[in-house]
């Protein structure tokens, strides 16, 4: 449209808008046949003009189809189905869009109507009207090629986007093949398999599978069968129990019953299987009847029986056999209930095998651990057999609970009181209740079992605390912790005292007592059954200097900043923290010396480290852990013992943080004095005192600390006695 076009246009519109303008000033009129209006409109009008007529652009293809669905029914030699396909037409009007490859079509329809197609070479296409979308189904059929064990046949193929088939085959066949394209779902019911798959577009697909020979009409065919027997052995009391899961795969023929020969001396208990209809006893044997004699693939679950004397015994057993088959491969586990020896042994074609190699349905079968576990092939009237030679013991009792860990902490008071505080890590089996035996003139004060107020019952054997039952927690570790009050004699100017912890029920694996002492008194202990800490340091403390794992807090605080062994010549000694405070376990120490020789260690988890042996001269100590910025610490060394402590921060990127400060030479009469200082188990029980348990009591603020331990405690007290003298 041309600008003056636009104006005779303008010129209709604004007719209107002049009239009832009238009563506005008058605005100055051109010559005769002219319009006035306002320039910006003008402008628009000019612009709407200049501005070109904009034609949609044609879809890229006319049709396409989205989804094609594809059924297929396989009956004698003939592959019949149908082929859905559902796509969308882009052009006005009528348009060949292209529909299947490489099909012998039977029927074409849409909407109910037959649909005319368009052949072109071996691709076939259809004339549709758009734009709208379609619904196109085609009735296919395709011959079923079949070789020596095999049958295949071709699929069409539909130029749709995504294809789906369902494909019905006859019978089990013991593998079905679809290239290109991936099975996801394959279900065998009634006598046939239905098999679902995913195919590649634009791609000639082909369906194989096994096929079985079959006789002429008339003949039964020869049945030929394959096996696999899966067998557990129980030895029991007074009796021997054998399960056999037997597998039956049919390869030729359609029989209808199976006869399965058992083992001489056994009776059958029970008999399983969801394909049996019937069954009979037969002369050493039992004879099984199926429902469907078209289906490739059967399972007999078989219990077994045979009672022996009680005791020692020796028996030979073979295992249940499929009769007629062709090939036969088996596995065996044997199992016992209570406390025995066995020894298995077979003939020449029994072959041991590691109980982990096991089949994973024989497995879940046992009850008890696996003792041995055979493998064996069978051949047509072959036999296998197993000896079994049992020895029985006598039943012992068993653990039922355990305290892996045990940390007490006592405070004495000048006037002889002493408070205790007792922490068991308890690994409970079937134990409802612990006994606890208090020293004589003891109250208990508190009871908690994993971190919950408990109750405990007071007998006139002793005190007993309960625990979580049974099967509740059977494989964790949880806490009981109980504090109790022991009055005593105050203590004069010097003389003899000694404490003792209570008698417990359950073996105690490790026990570590920490005994604090007022300061006005000095202490010497001299006896009891209890071990200095330092002492079983330097047992248990290895040349890298690993300190000895208290477990669960019982070094925390200063005991647990140095260790316990004496420092010597030629050793760094240091602890690495976080910027918060908080040890760090796990970090890589490394020590490097002018000329290049390197010394490592690894923090425990109290963020100590040791390193031995390390020469004269300028040396770098080095501390890395993943998340954390490497730490560089430089020191001439002298072979004087010296102490380097390593903070370490959070790492955005990767960096190293170089620090310059002078690492103190250690005096092992300082390191001495702060081992003697209380541990954080002393502060929180002081705490406690003061502001949680109901008890009265002048505890000491300040005084001197000792450590025990003592291994494998059971049912008796831990004692120490010490001399003491007032400062």
């Amino acid at each position: 449209m041309h600008a003056k076009h636009l104006i005779a246009v303008a010129l209709l519109v604004l007719t209107p808008r002049l009239a009832l303008a009238q009563d506005r000033p008058r605005v100055p009129q051109g010559p005769q046949g002219t319009v006035t209006m306002p320039i910006g409109e003008y402008n628009r009008l000019v612009d709407r003009a200049a501005q070109p007529d904009t034609t949609p652009e044609p879809p890229p293809v006319p049709a396409v189809v989205g989804r094609a669905d594809l059924r297929a029914r396989v009956a004698g030699d003939t592959a019949r189905g149908t082929l859905r396909l559902d796509g969308e037409v882009f052009q006005r009007g009528q348009v060949k869009g292209p529909l299947v490859s490489g099909a012998t079509l039977v029927d074409a329809r849409t909407d109910g109507r037959p649909l005319p197609l368009v052949q072109e070479s071996d691709a076939h296409a259809a004339v549709l009207t758009g734009p709208a979308p379609f619904t196109v189904t085609l009735d296919w059929a395709a011959p079923v090629t079949s070789a020596p064990g095999r049958a295949t046949f071709a699929l069409p193929v539909p130029a749709g986007g995504t294809i789906s088939a369902t494909l019905d085959l006859p019978g089990d066949p013991a593998e079905v093949k679809v290239e290109p394209g991936v099975v996801t779902r394959r279900q065998t019911s009634g006598g046939r398999t239905t098999v679902e798959v995913t195919l590649e577009p634009g791609r000639r697909g082909q369906v194989s599978w096994s096929m079985r020979e079959t006789a002429a009409p008339g003949v039964p065919a020869t049945a030929r069968t394959l096996a696999d027997v899966k067998s557990l052995i129980t030895i029991g009391e007074a009796d021997l129990r054998m399960v056999s899961l037997v597998d039956v795969t049919v390869v030729q023929g359609e029989p209808q019953t199976f006869e399965v020969r058992l083992p001489s001396g056994f009776e059958v208990s029970s008999i399983a299987g969801s394909s049996i209809e019937t069954t009979r006893a037969a002369a050493g044997a039992i004879v099984l009847t199926v429902h469907d004699a078209t289906v490739r693939r059967h399972q007999f679950l078989i219990s077994l029986e045979q009672a022996h004397a009680p005791g020692s015994f020796k028996a030979m057993t073979s295992f249940p056999t499929l009769t007629g088959a062709q090939r036969e491969a088996g596995e065996t586990a044997i199992e016992g209930i209570g406390t025995l020896d066995v020894t298995a042994s077979g003939d020449e074609g029994l072959h041991r095998m590691d109980v982990r190699e096991l089949n994973a349905t024989l497995r879940s079968l046992a009850r008890q651990p696996i003792l041995a576990a055979f493998r064996y092939q069978r051949r047509l009237e072959e036999t296998r057999g197993l000896t079994l030679e049992v020895k029985r013991f006598a039943d012992a009792p068993v653990i039922a609970a355990v305290a892996q860990t045990v940390v007490a902490t006592t405070l004495v008071t000048p006037e002889g009181r002493a408070l205790t505080e007792v922490q068991l890590w308890i690994r409970n089996r079937a134990q409802p209740f612990m006994k606890v035996t208090l020293p004589p003139g003891a109250t208990m004060l508190s009871v908690e079992v994993a971190g919950e107020t408990a109750k405990p019952v007071t007998g006139t054997d002793g005190t007993r605390v309960p625990l979580l039952r049974a099967g509740f927690r059977p494989d964790g570790v949880y806490p009981v912790s109980l504090v109790y009050l022991t009055a005593g004699e105050a203590f004069g100017k010097r003389g003899d005292a000694q404490m003792a912890l209570p008698k417990f029920d359950v073996p105690m694996s490790l026990v570590h007592w920490e005994l604090f002492l007022p300061d006005r008194y000095s202490a010497t202990p001299n006896g009891g059954n209890v071990i200095p800490a330092r002492l079983a340091q330097l047992v248990a403390g290895s040349a890298a200097g690993t300190s000895l794992d208290v477990g669960h807090g019982a070094t925390a605080g200063i005991v647990g900043y140095l260790p316990e062994r004496p420092i010597g010549p030629g050793q760094i000694v240091g602890h690495a923290v976080d910027t918060n405070g908080a040890t760090l376990p796990g970090v890589t120490i490394t020590v490097t010396a002018s000329d290049g020789v390197r010394r490592r260690a690894t923090t425990d988890e109290g963020g100590m480290f040791i390193v031995s042996s390390v020469p004269s001269g300028p040396v770098t100590v080095t501390g890395e852990l993943a998340g954390f910025a490497t730490v560089r610490r430089s020191l001439t060394f002298d072979q004087r013992p010296r102490l380097v402590d390593l903070q370490m921060s959070l790492a955005t990127l990767s960096e190293t943080v170089e620090v310059r400060a002078e690492a103190p030479v250690i005096d092992q009469a300082k390191v001495t004095e702060l081992q003697n200082a209380p541990s954080q188990n002393v502060l929180n029980l002081q705490r406690r005192v003061a502001g949680v348990l109901p008890v009265r009591m002048d505890v000491p603020r300040s005084g001197t600390a000792f450590r025990f331990v003592r291994p494998l405690v059971l049912d008796e007290e831990t004692t120490v006695s010490f001399r003491y003298k007032r400062r």
